[in-house]
């Protein structure tokens, strides 16, 4: 729910800290006063659209205020969705117990920065959190149920069809993947074909050069050798002699092992190590010797071992030129041509597995989406059925409400359905049903707004809701009816409602004043909240106007004792 917002330098109003608690809260208070504004710099801590005007002034009417800034504080349970949105751009939520603070700045150029819990984001990540935070339903509402694009998503919830709405979403995905499989399939083999006799040909070359992993670096270290050939052998059958001439160190080695042999007794475990030592040179003596003879027979000069050596090498280097590929890579595009080729052999095989597996992932999207589609039509009769009951003691007994489903052309469908959903009414018996905004006056449209929120109430996610003048051209009963179902809803979430009723304002639970004052030319608004005793007056002042009097005073005590407030 929203616990505070903080308010500084917006418009008339310097400097204001609101909390608020779990019911329904009514603001209210004198025309110009300023509830307006409060809502305006709320929607700038949502992520609504800003505008330098928002900044205050000061008494010369100069703009002499650098910044204006407003917070919104949020408790909410650590399941809530907003938590999955903000770990998607990386933002940590805050440690159970505290609380969620979205907060907008706005310099009086109309630039402004978004924070959520202090770290900088963009105002469209603001705004995702803020609505799935605060839903402001009233005439001049630009989102929530104003938006026909949150239509389906209020039926399914109605409804419970969520998961199956999600199915299909899950269906829908899949059949575009296997269609799409299919469509790169055809383009490839059309590609393919288009190069059959290139293919050919370039996989004949290759299978004849048949190229080797690692070949290219073999080939070049053994030509690097028998073209130093003469040099190397030289040298290395001078270090041969080195190792030969004479008694040879490995002659020399055995000799000293052999004259220690008869002293390791007597020297008690102290010529071990270099009995072990002298053991060790000779065999890598030895190692070398045969190493060295063994390079030597590789490195003799043999003219016809160069010539093919430098013909293979350079035939390779030449494939991969001619490919514009690294050597490397050469036995890669041999079995990547295999490949093309196989599936331009079994072309027919190919495509028909995959237009089977397309056809098969439409129909289960077709079949799901189809029984979705009947599961709303049902549940919107039960939804059209519930709204009515509440239109009447709203003042709308003459009103219908409808939620008009249409089945899309086929290449509408998507992954929410095959259905197209939205709410219409109808104010008046015989007149044509359409949208919402269109067809209700304000007043009309906000109590159709309260009569569905009241029905949807226990499908909706969003933790607050604000309600707008909901009481615009009514009073006496109906304004009393509408008061009741505020504090209806307000029994499983938070509801703010902005009024000029007193009706409304009797049924709730906390009660927040907004007043202009003036101090020394300078204009300001502020926000208190109510004791019961000054609670009983502004409900008084409602009643009655400018002057109050005890009879007023008395109607409004009367009313609040009705609600039990």
């Amino acid at each position: 729910m929203l616990a505070s917002v903080t308010i500084r330098d917006i418009v008339l109003i310097d400097k204001v800290e609101v909390s608020f608690e779990t019911g329904l809260c009514a603001l209210t208070g004198e025309t110009g006063a300023g509830k307006s504004i409060l809502l305006d710099a709320l929607g700038l801590a949502l992520g609504m659209r800003a505008n330098a005007s928002l900044v205050r002034t000061g008494g010369n009417g100069k703009n002499d205020t650098a910044r204006a800034s407003v917070a919104a504080s949020f408790d909410l349970p650590t399941d809530h969705a907003v938590f999955a949105l903000l770990a998607d751009h990386d933002i940590m939520a805050p440690d159970p117990g505290e609380l969620l603070i979205l907060r907008r700045n706005l310099d009086k150029d109309g630039r402004g920065r978004a924070f959520i819990n202090d770290q900088p984001v963009s105002v469209t990540l603001l705004r995702q959190a803020g609505e799935s935070l605060v839903e402001i339903e009233g005439q001049f509402a630009s989102h929530g149920l104003m938006d026909q694009a949150t239509h389906r998503n209020s039926l399914d919830g109605f409804a419970n069809l969520k998961d199956a709405s999600h199915e299909v979403s899950v269906l829908y995905e899949k059949w575009k993947e296997a269609e799409l499989s299919l469509t790169e399939a055809i383009a490839a083999l059309e590609q393919n074909r288009a190069d059959e006799d290139y293919l050919r040909h370039s996989l004949a070359e290759l299978a004849e050069l048949d190229p080797k992993s690692g070949e290219e670096t073999e080939l070049a270290e053994t030509r690097a050798l028998l073209m130093n050939g003469e040099r190397l052998v030289s040298a290395m059958a001078s270090a041969e002699k080195s190792l030969s001439n004479g008694d040879g160190v490995e002659d020399r080695l055995t000799a000293a092992q052999r004259i220690l042999t008869h002293e390791v007794k007597a020297a008690a475990g102290r010529l071990d190590a270099v009995m072990d030592a002298l053991a060790i040179a000779s065999d890598a003596v030895a190692d070398a010797e045969a190493l060295l003879h063994r390079v030597m027979v590789d490195a003799e000069p043999d003219p016809a071992k160069l010539e093919f050596c430098e013909e293979r090498l350079f035939a390779i280097r030449a494939m991969a030129r001619k490919h514009n590929i690294a050597v490397e890579d050469l036995p890669t595009l041999r079995v990547n041509l295999e490949q093309k080729l196989a599936q331009i052999d079994d072309a027919g095989g190919l495509l028909q597995k995959l237009q089977a597996e397309r056809d098969q992932a439409f129909a289960n999207y077709k079949s799901n989406a189809q029984d979705l589609s009947q599961k709303r039509k049902k549940a919107a009769t039960k939804l059209d059925n519930a709204v009515a009951l509440e239109l009447p003691p709203l003042k709308l007994e003459k009103a219908t409400f409808t939620t008009r489903i249409d089945t899309v052309d086929e290449k509408d469908w998507g992954p929410n359905g095959i259905d197209r959903i939205h709410f219409e009414v109808s104010t008046n018996p015989g007149a044509p049903s359409g949208p919402l905004a269109r067809i209700a006056s304000g007043g009309e449209l906000a109590r159709f707004l309260l009569a569905l929120k009241v029905v949807l109430h226990r499908s909706n996610a969003i933790p607050t809701l604000i309600f707008d003048e909901v009481d615009s051209g009514i009073g006496g009963a109906v304004a009393a009816a509408v008061g009741e179902r505020l504090a209806k809803l307000a029994e499983t979430v938070q509801v703010l409602a902005i009024t000029h009723s007193p009706q409304v304002a009797s049924c709730a639970s906390r009660h927040l004043q907004i007043a202009k004052s003036e101090n020394k030319g300078v204009v300001t608004t502020n926000v208190s909240q109510l004791s019961e005793d000054d609670r009983q007056e502004e409900i008084a002042r409602m009643l009655a106007g400018t002057h109050i009097t005890d009879e007023a005073r008395a109607a409004a005590a009367s009313l609040m004792s009705r609600e039990g407030t």
